[in-house]
């Protein structure tokens, strides 16, 4: 069976129409399905809508994979029951499956699983997590429309780890994504595992992708030069924060929550206390004084709150000010992929550059227990991934210490 989805020449707001090509029987159908687009909306060459991220966009790709599911699964029915294919029977399929509203999976199906997953672990999870959780399984919808076939836990097997990642490739995802939802797919046979369900999860080799991904943070001296940069009042507070974010190293979520009442003293240091949004982990955290200054500045308060927008489009504004115009290389999401680049560094600022450079800056300087301490990492190999590897400072440190143990060793010659 072949689908080819399209649209007539006539009219601007347009039913897309499927034609259906039979190979068995030598014989193509054409259908007018209910489902409607604008011409500019689509793309003839993917046969789908051009933004399938839209929201009524993604809706509409999720309905023309259904149609595919559907007439598939309807058809191979019908031959096993040795009827004949009729236009009209197919045609009521069609509009039967265009106008379903149930959009739970089909039962013991891999989506079935991976729905049951999600909801049994929702109130154990971040939101964040719950939200990459619910990407893998929409992709897994889209890939079960890819291959025109619903997926079952049987059919969990390495030559479909082989066809995901031809999907995968083919819709320019990236290797970590692709990896991330086969390891999803082997954590949902686990969990069929244990309902006493036997699965193939043991035969199934997966390495782990270990990603090249260039990380763009602070130096000290792009730092030194943002705080000596006077920049308009409108942009003042976003300056403030940015400071306050590369000294504490919290994310966004919880730096720009900071208040005056969080605020202790302990042994005449002055800390703030508060809880982590993400992870809800207590944090008792010393204040730099680079923070202090900021907050005295102030008038002894933190600066107005802002949204993550204003923020983001802010510190752009800032870095360029500083003239943190040197060219780098690194992965920036242009349209709905992720992409590696090389462009100013000011264009590359966003607002959880503060928190890496609050590890890089202090890595190696500062007992790594002690950093993790401070932005709440569960584990050295999760805060590793916040450390810029391309740091110079470092680089001249070593240095340092290679040249003076040099000079020790030929004094005591």
């Amino acid at each position: 069976m072949t689908f080819d989805f399209f649209l007539p020449q006539n009219g601007t707001l347009k039913n897309i129409h499927l034609s259906l090509t039979d190979k068995q029987q030598k014989k193509t159908h054409i259908f007018r399905t209910p489902l409607r687009i604008c011409e500019e909306d689509w793309d003839k060459e993917k046969q789908r809508p051009t933004n399938i991220y839209l929201k009524k966009y993604k809706k509409l790709n999720n309905k023309l994979n259904k149609v595919k599911l559907g007439l598939t699964e309807s058809i191979k029915e019908k031959r096993g029951c040795k009827k004949l294919l009729l236009q009209r029977a197919l045609a009521k399929e069609i509009k039967k499956i265009c106008s379903e509203k149930n959009n739970r999976p089909a039962e013991n199906s891999l989506l079935y699983f991976m729905n049951w997953y999600i909801d049994s672990r929702k109130e154990l999870i971040c939101h964040s997590t719950y939200k990459r959780y619910k990407v893998f399984f929409h992709l897994l919808e889209r890939f079960e429309g890819f291959i025109c076939k619903r997926l079952y836990i049987e059919d969990i097997n390495s030559d479909f780890i082989k066809d995901f990642m031809v999907f995968g490739r083919e819709e320019e995802y990236s290797e970590n994504t692709i990896y991330r939802t086969i390891h999803f797919v082997k954590t949902i046979l686990n969990f069929v595992e244990r309902k006493g369900v036997r699965t193939a999860v043991r035969e199934l080799e997966i390495r782990r992708e270990k990603q090249q991904k260039e990380i763009v943070t602070l130096t000290e001296k792009d730092i030194t030069r943002i705080k000596s940069t006077d920049v308009p009042k409108e942009l003042q507070a976003a300056k403030d924060w940015l400071l306050i974010s590369c000294y504490t190293g919290q994310r966004f979520s919880d730096f720009i929550h900071f208040k005056t009442n969080q605020l202790k003293q302990v042994n005449g240091k002055t800390c703030i206390a508060f809880t982590q949004k993400k992870t809800q982990k207590d944090i008792l955290l010393p204040l730099h004084p680079t923070v202090i200054n900021t907050f005295h500045r102030n008038g002894d308060a933190f600066p107005k709150a802002m949204d993550i927008h204003h923020y983001n489009d802010g510190i752009k504004k800032i870095a360029r000010l500083a003239y943190l115009n040197e060219p780098v290389k690194a992965r920036k999401r242009i349209g709905h992929r992720a992409k590696d680049i090389q462009t100013e560094k000011w264009k590359l600022i966003s607002s959880h550059i503060g928190r890496r450079s609050f590890a890089t800056n202090f890595y190696g300087k500062i007992p790594t227990p002690l950093l993790m301490e401070a932005t709440g990492h569960s584990t050295e190999q999760m805060f590793l991934k916040y450390i810029n590897p391309v740091n110079d400072e470092r680089v001249l440190s070593l240095g340092n210490y290679f040249e003076r143990m040099y000079e020790e060793r030929l004094r005591t010659c």
